[in-house]
């Protein structure tokens, strides 16, 4: 029981504050099928675009939206929601031993405990439906006229 303890004191001591352990930036993975649809990203500093599939940094605190479009599918617009992952739990934790109010400050202010989800972006986006048929002129048989024999 003792080195029980001893390894979870360890792990909080190593995992320092999150802002350091993880960075304030990560990595989004974005995907579609079809492939080689247009993902905006917005909610960065300058908002970018990219052909999927494609990869971008953002700031874990950043409210980030992705939208896509390609020609001939139905667009859509993806909001990432922002959790506190397993690790940045731990480096947020860590800042009670190493770091303490101003390290939980930073990490707050910069969202180092925080995830993007989903991550990966991955989409199957769904063809235009096709407009409706369009009713043509309505053909008519003409008959030739009885003629009445007698």
């Amino acid at each position: 029981m003792r080195s029980l303890g001893g390894a979870v004191l360890a792990a909080l001591l190593l995992s320092g504050c999150a802002s350091v352990t993880r960075g304030t930036t990560e990595n989004i993975s974005i995907a579609t099928t079809p492939s080689g649809a247009k993902a905006d990203v917005s909610g960065t500093e300058a908002p970018f675009s990219c052909v999927t599939p494609c990869v971008v940094e953002v700031n874990r605190n950043a409210d980030i939206t992705v939208s896509l479009s390609k020609e001939g599918f139905e667009p859509q617009i993806i909001p990432l929601t922002r959790e506190v992952s397993g690790s940045g739990g731990a480096g947020f934790a860590g800042n009670l031993l190493l770091g303490g109010v101003v390290g939980m400050g930073v990490d707050a202010a910069t969202g180092a405990a925080m995830d993007h989800k989903p991550n990966p972006v991955v989409v199957t986006l769904q063809p235009v439906p096709p407009p409706p048929a369009v009713a043509g002129p309505v053909a008519r048989h003409h008959r030739k006229p009885k003629v009445p024999t007698s």
